[in-house]
């Protein structure tokens, strides 16, 4: 085609026609490689919020390049295809044929067709020797913009993948906040915030019913974070400590009426724990796996040692059972012992008493050993980590 006209037949110009200067602009024939017409249309599936298309007019974009005779567009083919109104109203199984024009229009205005109007508006192909003139519908938009296309449908994966891990995560979130609403409501502590917990949770549980956007979750996972903050303050913080007072003073009391107990622990040797192994039956792990009676904040004031080889903060149990499994290697205590401390007196209170050996380092001979003599007397029903606690509270005092 010598001339590529810009107007369309009996129409009004627009934006959409401009963008046709002339046949060097937007070439009919691309030495570009080629790409899979199926798989740009693919894309702009994906994608095609991002270009504000519906479904039908994909629909009617998937029928003409279902005119086009090759799976790849590009390479030296002419991207035109000129079927008549009827033809393509047939091929969308009976669309009305307003219907369909509406749609087309859309696809212009969008520019990812151009129209190559004929003289009189008909389109077909016109052989003049070894030139060809064509009228119809041009694809080459598809085929310059498809990379364009491919990285807007890639960010809307991405979206979703990420809206997918997010709700997944509030779900997560969700049940540690009902089950940390049942345990602080079974404390002998009544507090209002157990029920709000509760009411949050059904909150959470009515809105993830709903297609909510990136932000909106978001926003609710920051809201759940604080909740999730404000519960272990209020089961990890200062105000358990009234709960633990009594058992605190007797705990006390009984480490001044026998000293020698805590002195004499670590002298137990690695040949005196394998002759009594540790009592790991149900009944004795019930009685060592509960959540340590003692304030964490006393913990970590007896403890200052703890802020010397782990620079994290350390607000809840959680966090100071990281630190144990932090610093427990460079205290010469090898994972097995580790984890039949933990089994037998549970992951808190075995993170209390390796804070507590790690302030008494440069007492005990052999960490290791001491923590498995602790280890038989919790799996015994014998051990506590108070009295512990209690005498580094009592040498810091003096």
């Amino acid at each position: 085609m010598e001339y590529t006209p810009i107007s369309p037949f009996k129409r009004p110009i627009t934006r959409a026609h401009l963008r046709v200067v002339d046949a060097k602009a937007t070439p009919t024939h691309c030495p570009d490689p080629g790409v899979s017409k199926w798989q740009v249309l693919r894309d702009l599936a994906k994608a095609r919020a991002t270009y504000n298309l519906s479904e039908r007019e994909l629909g009617v974009l998937q029928a003409l390049l279902s005119f086009f005779p090759d799976d790849m567009l590009g390479g030296s083919s002419t991207m035109i295809v000129f079927p008549s109104n009827r033809t393509i109203c047939e091929r969308l199984h009976g669309m009305a044929c307003s219907t369909m024009r509406r749609h087309l229009a859309r696809l212009v205005a969008s520019g990812l067709l151009i129209r190559r109007d004929s003289p009189n508006g008909k389109r077909y192909v016109r052989t003049h020797g070894d030139t060809r003139s064509v009228y119809g519908f041009d694809l080459s938009p598809l085929h310059q913009r498809a990379r364009e296309i491919a990285i807007a449908a890639e960010e809307v994966r991405a979206t979703e993948h990420r809206i997918s891990r997010l709700r997944d995560t509030i779900r997560l979130m969700r049940r540690d906040i009902v089950a940390l609403a049942q345990f602080g409501a079974s404390m002998d502590a009544p507090c209002p915030l157990w029920d709000q917990m509760l009411a949050t949770a059904d909150v959470v549980a009515t809105a993830l019913r709903r297609k909510l956007p990136l932000q909106d979750l978001l926003h609710l996972r920051a809201r759940l974070e604080a909740v999730l903050d404000t519960a272990r303050d209020q089961i990890d913080g200062p105000g358990t400590e009234e709960m633990i007072t009594c058992d605190a003073q007797n705990e006390h009391h009984l480490l001044n009426s026998n000293k020698d107990s805590h002195e004499s622990e670590p002298q137990k040797t690695e040949s005196a724990v394998a002759s009594n192994p540790p009592d790991i039956s149900a009944d004795s792990l019930d009685r060592t796996t509960q959540t340590p009676r003692i304030p964490l904040t006393l913990v970590t004031g007896s403890c200052p040692s703890l802020a010397t080889f782990y620079p994290g903060a350390i607000r809840h149990w959680h966090q100071l059972h990281a630190a144990a499994c932090h610093i427990r290697p460079s205290m010469g205590i090898d994972a097995r012992t580790w984890d039949e401390a933990q089994r037998c007196m549970g992951p808190e209170t075995a993170s209390i008493a390796l804070a507590a050996i790690l302030e008494r380092f440069s007492e005990i001979r052999s960490p290791g050993a001491y923590l498995r003599a602790l280890s038989t007397k919790a799996a015994a029903g014998e051990f506590s980590c108070g009295p512990m606690i209690m005498a580094l509270v009592g040498r810091r005092a003096a």
